[in-house]
């Protein structure tokens, strides 16, 4: 029986069929801006492809050296480069799967001083200056230049291209009032407005023939000032579906926008709706996009016609073998995303190779090799955190004989502790997954097991990945009753007053801040509520105000530091948290002088002003201590020994740093 008939039923686009209903979105993954790098790239999809995924969208590929994205970075312009992308497309095809490359003119988003855009206005979101508007006649040579990049995709073996449309690039800039300000025939009315992508797929359309797919990625939530309506996004998409598309792909929000729209806090399949209110409205295909990351959620989205496809992209990055897990009823055993943005989108907005925090072969396909062994070991590893958990899981899959020591009575470590956070419960699929990995690679679990240096010897090498414990800082009266660590309020394990100040500002205290102001599990209505989201017909860009939810507690967020607080917090994702307790009240204080604690509060010094927050609960979240009682004695024995994780470098409990650790140590032993 097919568990998920809508999700994997094929899709007859005429000329072609895809095999499945899942399409791998695109994400720059940093591969794509050197030919040197094609190699790994094709690795990149050919393993995607393998995995079941019926069309992959490579990174945003410039039409023109004005619409880079990067300096000097990736474009098809010339046959030359084009040729060199068989080696990506032949990959894709060894494996049954299709691909499109992503055309992206970054308009005013260009992180270069050559960019050109529908008119001098400036992002807010770019450190160079404004950017030079674009004659007609620029405009007009930009719409060939898609055209041509077109062409040359096709030459290169692409099975189609998308047309970059949304997000705020260049294409999304011509259509706003917010960017455009022209008064020629590219701007001046809706309409005018619409001209330029509408001709950019005509033409490209009329390049490439009939027998090539055409997506385009089409904004239908804008979620800032000056937007589309959605009768004009109604009309764009009709007018587009006359000029030749095979597809549209939802795009959400505008990278300026103030509203989250992919971090993990965003509820699953939050924008599922606005396609669904699309889809009636043409006769191609459209896609759904956005915190899709279960084949239960993509089948749910498409059985009950809210979308002809699901697009996503980071779910295919944690597991790229999603789709034939879920076609072979193993869904229990994908690697779901939990949209933290720590190895993908952090990545990408440092110039950084995109990966993925929970599979850190992402991307890097050709280096990181977990074949199997040659010489089978007997492997202890200590502590069942997210490092002990990896590491154990891919040694037991090489063919090590692995027992796996945890003294708590569940794993998880500090993972157990994230998913009770409002807003990250989906770190508990993690630990759910993890689970499933133990039992089929076979690796023996003990639980309630606190080791000695004699209970480990025997084994062959051992792995310490005992994690940390929260540091106490020196103030006087820390031993105060309404002094309590972090740890013990997440588990529940602490009573915590109506007025609390959270010591230490870094991602804990944000976590601690948050759990303690809000319930989990948020109802969709909620979050776009306290977020200001609303039905585009009601709102331009579906963009309303904002209702703040009550908070349950009165909170201070402290810290010693002078900089602003949040400052070392993803760049993605940084920006919602510190949003987040801003909405909800939340006092946040820098450059604090812990004084003392005692009956009256807490005692502080900032700018030289003394003051005493009267608070029930105090909680510490003032950093950790690595936990590594078991090293020296383990050494002194003769023993192996590695150590991983919170139990090597304790800073900021690096998750991202930690599994990567244990993966590239896996793929050693």
């Amino acid at each position: 029986m097919n568990p998920y008939p809508h999700l994997l039923e094929p899709l007859d686009l005429g000329h072609t069929t895809l095999r499945n209903r899942v399409i791998m979105g695109s994400m720059h993954t940093g591969l794509e801006d050197r030919a040197k790098h094609l190699p790994e790239l094709a690795a990149y999809f050919a393993e995607r492809a393998e995995g079941g995924v019926a069309l992959s969208v490579t990174g945003g590929y410039a039409p023109n050296w004005h619409g880079w994205l990067l300096p000097f970075g990736s474009q098809m312009t010339s046959r030359r480069f084009a040729d060199k992308h068989r080696v990506v497309t032949d990959a894709v095809h060894e494996h049954e799967g299709k691909i499109a490359m992503q055309l992206l003119h970054a308009g005013r988003y260009g992180y270069h001083p050559f960019k050109r855009a529908a008119s001098t206005k400036p992002s807010p979101i770019t450190p160079f200056r404004a950017p030079k508007a674009m004659t007609a006649k620029e405009v007009d040579r930009t719409v060939d230049d898609f055209a041509a990049s077109a062409v040359l995709a096709r030459r290169a073996g692409y099975d189609g291209v998308e047309i970059m449309g949304s997000e705020g690039y260049l294409i999304n800039q011509m259509l706003t009032a917010r960017t455009n300000d022209r008064t020629d025939r590219w701007g001046g009315s809706a309409e005018k407005r619409m001209r330029f992508p509408v001709e950019i797929v005509r033409r490209v359309r009329e390049a490439v023939g009939d027998d090539f797919i055409v997506m385009y990625r089409m904004s239908l939530l804008d979620l800032v000032d000056d937007a589309q309506s959605w009768e004009e996004t109604v009309e764009l998409a009709t007018k587009l579906e006359t000029a030749g598309v095979s597809i549209i792909n939802t795009g959400i929000g505008w990278h300026e926008a103030r509203i989250p729209t992919i971090v993990t806090s965003v509820p699953r399949g939050a924008f599922a709706w606005v396609t669904g209110k699309l889809r009636p409205e043409v006769s191609v295909p459209v896609v759904a996009s956005n915190r899709i990351n279960t084949p239960e959620l993509a089948e749910e989205i498409i059985a009950s016609g809210q979308a002809d496809l699901v697009s996503m992209a980071r779910p295919l990055l944690s597991d790229p073998f999603f789709v034939q897990k879920a076609a072979e009823d193993r869904g229990d055993e994908i690697n779901t995303c939990i949209a933290c943005n720590q190895a993908c989108l952090d990545h990408t907005f440092q110039n950084v190779r995109a990966s993925c925090m929970l599979n850190p072969r992402a991307g890097h396909e050709t280096t990181l090799v977990l074949s199997p062994t040659r010489v089978s070991k007997r492997i202890a590893v200590v502590g069942a955190g997210p490092a002990g958990l990896a590491a154990a899981t891919e040694l037991a899959g090489r063919g090590h004989d692995v027992e796996l020591f945890e003294a708590l009575p569940e794993i998880g470590g500090q993972f157990s502790l994230a998913a009770r956070i409002p807003g990250k419960e989906e770190f508990a699929e993690t630990i759910r997954y993890y689970s499933r990995r133990l039992e089929t690679s076979g690796v023996t679990l003990h639980l309630n097991r606190r080791v000695t240096v004699g209970d480990l010897a025997g084994f062959d090498e051992v792995v310490v990945a005992t994690g940390v414990e929260p540091r106490v800082p020196s103030i006087p009266g820390a031993d105060h009753p309404s002094v309590v660590d972090y740890q013990e309020v997440i588990r529940g394990r602490a009573t915590v007053g109506r007025t609390v100040a959270v010591l230490g500002a870094g991602g804990i205290g944000f976590d601690v801040s948050e759990f303690l102001l809000h319930e989990s599990g948020e109802p969709l209505e909620h979050w776009m509520a306290r977020w200001g989201v609303t039905d585009p017909a009601l709102e331009r860009g579906g963009l309303a105000t904002k209702i703040a939810l009550p908070p349950k507690r009165q909170v201070f967020l402290l810290q010693r530091k002078t900089t602003d607080l949040g400052k070392g917090l993803g760049k993605t994702s940084g920006w919602v948290h510190r949003q987040t307790l801003k909405d909800s009240g939340v006092e946040m204080i820098k450059g604090v002088s812990y004084d003392r604690i005692d009956d009256a509060g807490l005692h502080v010094t900032v700018d030289d002003q003394r003051r005493v927050l009267n608070v029930d609960t105090i909680v510490l979240c003032t950093g950790q201590e690595s936990v590594r009682d078991l090293v020296e004695p383990l050494e002194a024995s003769g023993v192996p020994v590695h150590v991983i994780g919170g139990a090597d470098v304790a800073a900021e409990l690096d998750a991202k740093r930690a599994i990567k650790q244990a993966t590239e140590l896996a793929a050693r032993l």
